[in-house]
């Protein structure tokens, strides 16, 4: 419990502190990422990379980046302790909140499919007795779930995990259910942002009731198999389980996490390469039917601070005025970060195996990417 709890404060703490693409010639879905451009990634970011993993930092890391040119990888360290397998761009790791754009997606994909609206009220969604929060007359809407300002906490008031080591797992949808209906929301849906996992895990409850699915086979059936991505679900294949890397704390084993009933706040595992094809196709660099609800998610909606503004689960970032839209991901014993420049059409993924924050070094490599010719 105190282990989860500290998690979530982590990332409240960090989001309070920290347009139209161009046109590109398009591709088969996933086939920008196989062409080979090297020299993409600096020396100074592997140097950062190699000085993480020799200093017990990290147990292992995989960089990935992609480009109009194509993409390159660079990987170092292992996929356990025992250092007898190292990771690569193969390697399967726990993407955390990573998860939370897929959902984002597949909401804007039902809104542009006349599935659902942006403007719905989550009630309309939800079986008949259920009761919700509303404020002055106000409901929470779709929209507010996945720009985190539908006033929800960031996890249940009556979260109490029995398993700090998988603090999610045991977690029911009665439980969710009852979280909702106790809580008094305190501003207007829609007004005020705060990170809520609650909310996006509600999120994908609903679009997983909506369609008539589970939430992993509508990430699977609408975006994994469209961009072909194999290697991202919430259940490891049997291929996936001989590349997964072993997740660390402090030396300490984390395993997976498994998160069944708020999914859609991230139950995803994946790995660099699949995550780079994802990325391509947010950027337009590869084909897909997915791409108008894509540029949908990363409009800015709300301000989080002077430094941050808020997509549909996206984050924008400004750095040296260049808006970097952005999620990481992080579990027990894993980290992850997905980011990409639009105008450059660059994007990066940094995965480790462990707990420990490397969102800086991709923001750096995506900085590097913005000088080069």
């Amino acid at each position: 419990m105190k282990r989860a709890i500290v998690l979530i404060a982590f990332f409240s703490l960090m989001l309070t502190m920290v347009g139209n693409s161009c046109s590109l010639p398009r591709h088969q879905p996933g086939s920008i990422v196989y062409k080979d451009c090297t020299g993409l990634i600096p020396e100074s970011i592997k140097a950062m990379v190699r000085e993480n993993v020799d200093n017990g930092l990290n147990v292992g890391m995989v960089v990935g980046i992609v480009a109009p040119c194509g993409s390159e990888f660079y990987s170092y360290g292992t996929t356990t302790l025992s250092g007898d397998k190292p990771v690569d761009k193969n390697t399967i790791f726990d993407i955390g909140s990573i998860g939370k754009v897929f959902t984002a997606i597949l909401l804007a994909d039902m809104v542009e499919g006349g599935e659902v609206s942006f403007d719905d009220p989550i009630e309309k969604y939800l079986p008949e007795n259920e009761i919700v929060p509303t404020y002055n007359g106000h409901s929470i809407t779709l929209l507010d779930l996945a720009s985190h300002t539908s006033g929800l906490p960031n996890v249940p008031d009556n979260f109490n995990p029995a398993d700090e080591f998988n603090p999610y797992a045991d977690y029911t949808v009665e439980q969710m259910y009852s979280a909702l209906k106790a809580i008094k929301l305190k501003q207007t849906p829609g007004e005020k942002y705060e990170y809520s996992n609650f909310g996006m895990g509600l999120l994908g409850h609903i679009l997983a009731l909506r369609s008539g699915m589970s939430y992993e086979e509508l990430v699977i059936g609408r975006i994994a198999n469209e961009l072909y991505m194999p290697n991202t679900r919430s259940l490891l294949s049997p291929e996936m389980e001989k590349h997964l890397a072993t997740g660390y704390d402090d030396g300490v084993v984390f395993p997976l996490w498994d998160n069944p009933t708020l999914a859609g706040a991230g139950n995803l595992r994946s790995n660099t390469q699949d995550l780079l094809v994802f990325l391509a196709a947010n950027m337009g660099l590869d084909d897909s039917s997915l791409y108008s609800a894509m540029q949908v998610t990363h409009e800015p909606r709300f301000v989080a601070n002077s430094d941050i503004q808020v997509g549909l689960a996206w984050h924008i970032v400004r750095r040296d005025n260049i808006p970097i839209i952005e999620h990481h991901g992080a579990t027990g014993g894993y980290w992850g970060f997905a980011g990409f420049i639009d105008e450059k059409k660059t994007g990066v993924v940094v995965l480790t195996n462990t707990f420990e924050d490397i969102g800086e070094i991709g923001r750096q490599l995506l900085m590097e990417s913005v000088v080069q010719p």
